[in-house]
């Protein structure tokens, strides 16, 4: 068989690449994540693409990279090595070592930055094809590259022998149909387009990129497994199941998907700069990646102790290795946490404490003596059931309209009803202190809100956040250390 007839299928991760604090390539780490991945059960891997952060690396080290998967791989499964450049030179060195490394086949992205039109595009694979011996996957990510790989072009380009796939990371299915309708009989389509892998896979692609796919490839195999034996309704219940998750990671890249790993305890290190947490994933976004990561049972669910007083319970808290395992000192707890941008953006500061210690003094003295202008409201369910534990909310700014005291008092305060109730069921807040401690929440409605959904939305985040962080301690001082350079407030930068 010419090694040309090479067709990428299944499932294939988009590797992050580790780097140490100094950003170095951690090469053991590089080697724990091949072996890992390929242990799920994965059909192929594709280091230093997207996901890898090539743009930030050197030749040089993009070439370590490749030699690494290479040799750690060992010929268990294929080995697609990103060789993507700004300029056709460039990519033909970066593609004529990685063959000399050995790997499988080469993901060649659109040029970008300079944004070359149609006859550019054909001029530039057709010249690497000709000064290259390895079969070429085709790669298009407008969103990244500012470029479109038009399918009349692909369509041209498929007559090449050395040409076996493409990956489309566009998220237009319109343009992904006609890649199957023109190509897929001729090529491997292949989706990178995290949310539309179902109907990408029923439609006849065949098989994935993904960055999500370091993080939970079994989920992906399943979903591909269940396609091609015509299970469809099995399918659709796992695409529902990772579509949030899956939506996160693609606005979150690289980081996103390093943090997932990092809290399944599969280290990667960091991202380098100028990627970094608390700005291209915010602290609110990371508690709802770890959240997921609960709900899909990738990371392990740990008996937490809390003790007041006299009182100590087990509860199932949902925790990982940074949560504390005995969760003590209710004197003062405190949270915070920012949800959403502009004016729907709503930003949560709150207490937790015992009835008898400071907090308790300063509910009691909230209710009876209010600050006028934010009058501080006892949060309730439905009329006469008051939440438990008792919760009162405070505006942070105080309402400059009936409008905007409605929002801040209508659906903020049923956001944070909603969270705090929704702590106790998981466990978070501890049903039986319900009667030991109280909550004052202080909530922000911008003046210029105006979509009451998501108004209830974010805060109801916001308000779970930061009830979470607040019990867990976090963020502990190593962590405002460690990120204090990436820290900001949020309307710093707002006209």
């Amino acid at each position: 068989m010419s090694k040309f007839d090479f067709r990428p299928s299944g499932v294939m991760p988009a590797m992050v690449t580790p780097f140490n604090k100094d950003e170095s390539i951690n090469e053991d780490q590089l080697r724990n994540l091949v072996n890992h991945l390929i242990e799920q059960g994965v059909t192929g891997l594709v280091p230093v693409g997207t996901t890898g952060e090539f743009v930030n690396m050197t030749f040089e080290e993009r070439i370590k990279v490749i030699e690494i998967v290479v040799d750690e791989t060992n010929g268990r499964v294929p080995v697609i090595a990103g060789t993507g450049e700004t300029g056709t030179k460039l990519v033909i060195d970066a593609t004529k070592a990685a063959t000399d490394i050995g790997a499988d086949a080469v993901l060649i992205v659109t040029p970008y930055y300079l944004k070359p039109k149609a006859k550019g595009l054909y001029d530039h694979y057709f010249t690497i094809t000709e000064k290259t011996d390895i079969p070429i996957v085709l790669y298009n990510i407008p969103a990244c590259t500012g470029v479109e790989l038009p399918w009349t072009v692909v369509e041209d380009l498929v007559d090449i022998e050395n040409i076996v796939a493409i990956k489309d990371s566009s998220g237009d299915y319109k343009y992904f149909s006609a890649l199957l309708e023109k190509v897929s009989d001729k090529i491997s389509v292949l989706i990178g387009w995290d949310e539309n892998v179902l109907g990408a896979l029923a439609g006849g692609a065949a098989g994935c990129i993904l960055g999500s796919a370091n993080v939970f490839p079994k989920i992906w195999l399943e979903i591909y497994n269940h396609v091609k034996n015509n299970r469809l309704e099995e399918a659709q219940v796992l695409q529902k199941k990772v579509q949030k998750i899956a939506r996160l990671l693609i606005n979150s890249g690289a980081l996103g998907v390093k943090s997932c790993l990092n809290i399944m305890k599969v280290p990667v290190g960091k991202t380098r700069q100028p990627i970094v947490i608390g700005d291209a994933l915010s602290y609110e976004i990371k508690d709802e990646l770890r959240v997921e990561l609960e709900k899909l049972g990738l990371i392990e669910k740990i008996e937490i102790q809390f003790e007041l007083g006299e009182k100590t319970l087990t509860s199932r808290f949902y925790a990982v290795g940074i949560t504390p395992r005995k969760i003590i000192n209710f004197k003062l707890k405190v949270g915070e946490s920012l949800v959403g941008n502009r004016v729907e953006l709503a930003h949560i500061d709150l207490l937790i404490g015992e009835k008898d210690g400071p907090v308790g003094q300063a509910y009691a003295q909230a209710l009876t003596s209010p600050e006028e202008g934010r009058e501080g409201l006892q949060v309730i369910l439905e009329p006469n059931m008051q939440v438990k534990p008792p919760t009162i909310m405070i505006p942070t700014v105080r309402p400059v309209s009936l409008r905007h005291a409605s929002l801040t008092y209508g659906p903020a305060q049923a956001a944070i009803a909603k969270a705090v109730m929704q702590c106790v069921e998981d466990g978070i807040l501890p049903k039986e202190l319900a009667d030991d401690i109280v909550l004052i929440v202080n909530v922000f409605v911008h003046p210029s809100a105006s979509a009451r959904k998501r108004i209830f939305i974010n805060n109801y985040k916001a308000t779970r956040n930061a009830i979470r962080k607040a019990m867990e301690g976090l963020p502990t001082v190593e962590d405002g250390i460690e990120n204090a350079e990436s820290a900001r407030h949020p309307f710093r930068n707002d006209p």
